[in-house]
């Protein structure tokens, strides 16, 4: 049997039969709405942690996108769901963009608005109108969209910052968690409004050619009914989505090693030290190219996809003899964690298939099926459900860190199986 086919079905298998049962089984929260916000790694269900605005939204994206793929109606119970608790629940009411973390009742705990956060939001709620053509959804998405344009966007350097206060005023510790950096810009943050954007304009766009009676469905698509969408709100969007892609080629990718830096001034000097981080460099090549695909344009296309290679075969400089990609080094100190993450193997996968699949790279085949490999025999949990967080370089398996919660989520792993179905004919 062909390879990639192969690797198709095993991923359906995979999300049909071990991620997404795990988080319709054991985290959905009967009693307070929405998801429960942790199953530590032994497998204890914590009823009263807080719940975070990324596992929400994450969830949200995963199911509106098994959804609309796969087309069963317990994705779309699940994705409905998740879209309620967050407008319901996440959504600042008074100020606008999403709270970080709630309690576990569904009331606001750390209000700061990290941007980072509200950008999957919009990835959610994009999905979910992408899949339902619910208009509710796509309203929210592009209200969260205007709120990272007009707090987040830097008019003197361009980019965009991490975080303000509740009330969008300056905010002293700008981190995405205690292992980061507290810098103004981050190449994390960036990414992952990237990647927002890009499901946002290809939502508008999937929209506005129904509307011109001129749409032909996609593979699991929906025509939306009683949606309209401004032309001058697509071309917002595409304009921000061809800065960003700019940003990325002209800022962020380090022209010397064609890694990606990580953290940055706001006049985007280099912060923190030489970092390189393979999981987001493999990551980033694919959802790079994605961004500037969706946006259509054949030149950007030429000056992208040279670079979409350059950081796939930079991010090796990670691989394992076993497949595997290690997490990242810090060049300054020579502080290597070679912890072996659930994220980084998925976001390896789909980044060498996507060279494989445009660039006819036989070896990046290679690469994607080794990585998938050590996978199925190390990180996936066939008892429990689910994947490990990680293993550690001797091949101890790491239960100390969460199998759900704040940053342990079905999306890096759901995504990747949900690529390799939709790109694999």
């Amino acid at each position: 049997m062909n390879t990639a086919i192969l690797m198709k079905q095993e991923m359906q298998d995979v999300l049909e039969k071990n991620i997404l049962p795990f988080w319709m089984n054991k985290m959905v929260d009967n009693e307070n709405g929405g998801f429960y916000g942790r199953i530590d790694g032994s497998g204890k269900l914590h009823t009263d942690a807080e719940k975070g605005a990324i596992l929400n939204a994450r969830i949200l994206w995963t199911f509106s996108a098994a959804y609309r793929v796969l087309r069963k109606e317990a994705y779309k119970d699940m994705a409905t769901r998740a879209k309620r608790y967050i407008i319901d629940h996440f959504i600042d009411k008074e100020y606008g963009g999403v709270y970080w973390s709630l309690d576990y009742k569904g009331n606001p705990l750390d209000t700061k608005k990290q941007f980072y956060a509200i950008g999957f939001a919009i990835y959610g709620l994009s999905e979910y109108a992408r899949a339902t053509s619910d208009h509710e959804a796509l309203d929210y998405a592009l209200q969260l969209f205007e709120c990272i344009e007009e707090h987040a966007f830097d008019h003197q350097n361009n980019g965009y910052i991490e975080a303000c206060t509740r009330e969008w005023e300056q905010i002293a510790d700008m981190r995405l968690s205690e292992l980061d950096a507290n810098y103004p810009k981050s190449q994390n943050t960036h990414l992952h409004i990237i990647e927002p954007y890009t499901n946002l304009y290809r939502c508008l766009k999937e929209f506005h050619s129904a509307e011109s009676c001129n749409y032909v469905p996609s593979i699991g698509a929906v025509l939306p009914i009683n949606v309209s969408v401004p032309q001058e709100t697509i071309f917002k969007v595409e304009k921000a989505l061809r800065n960003l892609i700019d940003i990325f080629t002209d800022y962020i990718l380090n022209p010397e090693t064609h890694h990606l830096d990580l953290f940055f001034e706001m006049d985007w000097t280099r912060g923190a030290g030489h970092l390189e981080s393979y999981g987001h460099d493999i990551e980033c090549s694919w959802l790079m190219h994605e961004a500037a695909l969706v946006l259509g344009d054949n030149e950007v296309l030429r000056k992208v996809e040279p670079i979409v290679q350059m950081v796939a075969q930079a991010s090796e400089k990670g691989l394992n003899s076993d497949g595997s990609m290690i997490h990242e080094a810090n060049l300054d100190t020579g502080h290597i964690d070679d912890d072996l993450h659930w994220w980084v193997q998925a976001e390896t996968v789909v980044g060498f298939y996507n060279v494989y699949q445009y660039f006819g790279d036989e070896q990046a085949l290679q690469k994607a099926t080794h990585c998938w490999q050590y996978i199925k025999d190390n990180l996936i949990d066939y008892e429990q459900g689910e994947w490990f967080w990680s293993r550690h370089p001797d091949g101890s398996l790491n239960t100390v860190d969460d199998k759900a919660g704040f940053w342990k989520c079905p999306y890096h792993n759901g995504r990747m199986c949900l690529e390799l179905i939709e790109r694999t004919e």
